[in-house]
């Protein structure tokens, strides 16, 4: 019959499917995942009309440049706080539940994501350190180039030289 494809049984109202009761799936579970795919659509909605309020109102020359980069920058921060916070919010009530979640989840980025969690750290280094901007002329693993872009995990520049083993003069570059 249809209605025994799926059905919600016991005291803790567990997702039965097909006669399989499926552990860790219930009905409150399901509201949480609702809940956090509406907040999380709700915040990324917001965070991109911010982007485009900031693209319209900051325009020009230079120093619009900069100051539209910072505060775009300061979007993408704020939005990934806010995330993070919201989630843990719908899904861990209870704190003794967070720290356990907590630990596991480091646990799983000391090993796993080593070379992200760096990346970022080297974001923010950069940010805070004053180090290089948008705009700058860095040399970069030997190619010279302009700034254009920072992120999370990745710097983009514009490419204006080539590494020194690809042309025999030193310093090696296409522009003069």
């Amino acid at each position: 019959m249809p209605g025994d494809i799926v059905q919600f049984v016991g005291e803790s109202r567990a997702l039965q499917l097909f006669g399989v009761k499926l552990l860790g799936f219930n009905a409150d579970n399901g509201k949480k995942l609702l809940l956090t795919l509406a907040f999380i659509a709700i915040v990324l909605l917001l965070s991109a009309g911010v982007k485009r309020l900031v693209q319209i109102f900051i325009r020009g020359d230079i120093d619009d440049v900069h100051r539209r980069f910072w505060t775009t920058q300061a979007v993408k921060v704020f939005t990934a706080v806010l995330l993070i916070i919201g989630i843990a919010s719908i899904w861990f009530d209870d704190p003794t539940r967070l720290t356990t979640a907590a630990g596991m989840v480091s646990a799983g980025l000391a090993f796993a994501l080593q070379r992200v969690v760096t990346a970022v750290s080297g974001y923010f280094v950069i940010l805070r350190g004053d180090v290089f901007s948008v705009g700058d002329r860095i040399v970069m693993g030997g190619v010279r180039g302009d700034v254009i872009g920072l992120s999370f995990t990745q710097t983009t520049i514009m490419e204006m030289g080539q590494a020194p083993a690809e042309q025999g003069d030193a310093p090696a570059m296409w522009i003069r």
